[in-house]
């Protein structure tokens, strides 16, 4: 943060220093304040979607997320946060990002919902890695067809992490990871694991196989696979490929993969939500690795 210069013959504030000093920040009064514009109309999808690629940027909800974009390498743009939680951001060396603050209402207006955590920031983002660059350093990888949930995304992508997943891919029409309900749901580590598109789709699978994974294409049909029974041989570099909630994997993403696996129901239950397949489909193929 941009803290006070210090006299002239005196030290810089060290780290110590700056958890007891109170934060500078620029009060916000007017929810149309053009140097808030990062912040404007949080829940309208299509106009985030339209803003924020476009401008390189994306927004971190909640001091645990905000942090985890930090330690990530993620630049700050700036710092948008209830007046009352300012000295929350006293220890954090976040450069030369303005902190602006303002009331709840002030907040709830610009925004466009209550921002019960308190805690906003607009990042910039970094370029996105190829599907090579992401795979190569992998052992195991998710690949999403048209997965366009924001709540999916970040679910799928908080499991993954936790799961021994190295890398996910995504076909060009799935939702984008920084969006802030996804980077939200997620925990923050939509930062942990990397990710990039995967071009042309389907035919961008041949990539993976080439790279020397096994496509295990999730799916309820009757004759696929059941996971557990897996091979030793499938299971060693395993990219799981899962569909939309509801459509699931499309034909053609199908018929590229090389092994069609099934998560055996109960009770006529055909099957889970997609980032609950993903999560049991990741533990199952890593519940014999050392923990």
């Amino acid at each position: 943060m941009r803290w006070p210069t210090p006299a002239v013959g005196g030290a810089r504030p060290t780290a110590g220093d700056r958890q007891n000093r109170p934060v500078p920040v620029e009060q916000i009064t007017d929810p149309d304040d053009v140097r808030i514009a990062d912040y404007r109309a949080l829940t309208d999808v299509e106009l985030r979607t339209r803003w924020e690629p476009p401008h390189g940027l994306f927004i971190a909800e909640g001091e645990l997320v905000l942090r985890r974009a930090l330690r990530a390498g993620y630049p700050p743009r700036s710092f948008l946060v209830d007046a009352k939680r300012v000295d929350q951001l006293g220890d954090l060396d976040t450069g030369d990002a303005p902190v602006y603050a303002a009331t709840p209402q002030v907040l709830q207006e610009a925004t466009g919902f209550h921002v019960h955590r308190g805690v906003l920031a607009s990042f910039h983002r970094k370029p996105l890695p190829t599907a090579a660059e992401v795979l190569a350093g992998a052992r195991r990888a998710v690949i999403l067809e048209d997965v366009n949930n924001h709540t999916n995304l970040g679910a799928i992508f908080r499991a993954v992490a936790a799961l021994g997943i190295d890398a996910v891919l995504l076909s060009p029409s799935c939702a984008d990871p920084l969006y802030r309900r996804s980077v939200r749901v997620s925990m923050g580590e939509v930062f942990a694991v990397p990710y990039a598109r995967l071009e042309p789709w389907p035919a961008g699978l041949t990539q993976v196989q080439a790279a020397g994974f096994t496509v295990l294409a999730l799916t309820p049909a009757p004759d696929a696979v059941p996971i557990q029974t897996l091979t030793a041989a499938q299971r060693a570099r395993a990219a799981l490929l899962m569909g939309a909630e509801g459509a699931g994997l499309t034909a053609a993403a199908m018929a590229a993969s090389d092994v069609r696996v099934v998560i055996p129901m109960r009770r006529g239950v055909d099957s889970l939500n997609v980032a609950a397949a993903t999560a049991v489909a990741a533990w199952e193929l890593g519940r014999d690795d050392p923990v």
